[in-house]
């Protein structure tokens, strides 16, 4: 009868320990959830004529543009802004990436598959033309 209370009492143990690391995952999932919303990310192209601000989910919140891209045409202007634009998009992914390792571990199956996720939404082409600038 010993054994089997012996055996009972390690799979309460295991059990028990099963709930507190999975209450400990999903108090960080959240922490995570909330980091990652107030997540932004910010470029600025090489000869500061352009600034751009993007939100957590990549959506443009700020466009900054210095009196002196007047001298380029729109067309040169709006290929800046939408490159601007991308890196703005690499650094939030960046700082989605470095949150997400942090709270929850680079080798955890579920960071990497949010990593993943991330980077699908902010560089859905990675291949094409200026990307990864």
């Amino acid at each position: 009868m010993w054994a089997d209370e012996a055996a009972l009492d390690a799979a309460a143990r295991r059990l028990d320990e099963w709930e507190s690391s999975l209450a400990d995952r999903a108090e960080r999932a959240r922490d995570l959830s909330a980091r990652a919303r107030a997540l932004t990310g910010t470029a600025r192209s090489a000869d500061g004529l352009i600034e751009v601000s993007v939100d957590s989910t990549g959506s443009l919140t700020d466009l900054r543009l210095d009196e002196r891209v007047r001298q380029h045409s729109a067309a040169h202007t709006a290929r800046q802004i939408l490159a601007v634009t991308r890196d703005a998009r690499a650094d939030l992914l960046r700082r989605l990436t470095e949150a997400t390792t942090d709270a929850l571990g680079a080798d955890d199956p579920a960071a990497r598959a949010i990593v993943e996720t991330h980077r699908r939404r902010l560089d859905p082409d990675p291949g094409a033309p200026d990307a990864g600038r």
